[in-house]
């Protein structure tokens, strides 16, 4: 049975299985989580631009923001299916882009010429002069990694339905991570000041683990939110819809 707006009818889905149900859009749910993952990336790309030490961890200061990109991409995915999940990728990365022109543009812009001015000057090209770099690295990561969090998630619930979904959400973010991880500290662990192969593969490793582990860790929230969106999404359940 397609949904009315016709987000979610693809046929690898069996609709006579009745297992793989999605939600079209239509409540308030779907614009907040959009939202919120693209601030979440937009703060991400600024924060990256700063090399973190923790201990023998080398890491970014967006460290501890990204993983809620994919969790959000979770719930997306696993509540609406795979059409409007990558709607929701597509965006936030046409709204990074938007941010990263901004910056180039405030800092192009001519200002003040006395100390002040040139100070907030070089504050400013210091804090965002690095995130056009960081920007590339960030979306090409986020629009492979958080496409194949999605498609997998999404493959694995059109065998699974509405069984295993801790096992969705942990076997698609290793995938995803992984992916995310390789091709965003590839590009990106230049500018943050990382020019060794050693302190590249602790950078690789460790922001792998953790966001992998912050995922795991946060699998009964994330199960929490996805139950409690299921049961308030008036076109959730009505039928089975492929995704």
């Amino acid at each position: 049975m397609p949904s009315a707006s016709g987000q979610n009818a693809l046929p690898e889905t069996s609709a006579a299985s009745g297992t793989a149900r999605f939600a079209s859009i239509g409540s308030p749910y779907f614009g907040v989580m959009l939202a919120v993952m693209a601030v979440v990336l937009i703060l991400s790309n600024i924060g990256a631009s700063k090399g973190v030490v923790l201990g023998p961890i080398i890491t970014d200061g967006g460290f501890f923001l990204f993983p809620l990109a994919y969790i959000l991409g979770d719930v997306i995915s696993e509540v609406y299916g795979f059409r409007v999940a990558r709607k929701a990728i597509l965006t936030t990365f046409a709204l990074s882009v938007f941010a990263s022109l901004c910056y180039w543009v405030i800092i192009a812009l001519p200002g003040f010429d006395d100390e002040f001015g040139a100070s907030k000057q070089a504050a400013l090209e210091g804090a965002l002069g690095p995130v056009p770099q960081i920007v590339l690295a960030s979306l090409l990561a986020f629009l492979a990694g958080q496409t194949i969090n999605s498609w997998i998630l999404v493959r694995m619930k059109a065998r699974t339905g509405e069984k295993s979904l801790w096992a969705r959400i942990m076997g698609s973010s290793v995938a995803g991570e992984f992916v995310d991880t390789l091709i965003f500290c590839s590009i990106a662990a230049s500018v943050i000041g990382i020019t060794d192969f050693g302190m590249f593969v602790n950078y690789v490793v460790a922001g792998f683990v953790y966001k992998t582990l912050v995922e795991f860790i946060l699998v009964p929230v994330t199960s929490l939110v996805i139950g409690w969106i299921k049961k308030r999404e008036p076109s959730y359940g009505a039928g089975a819809l492929a995704a």
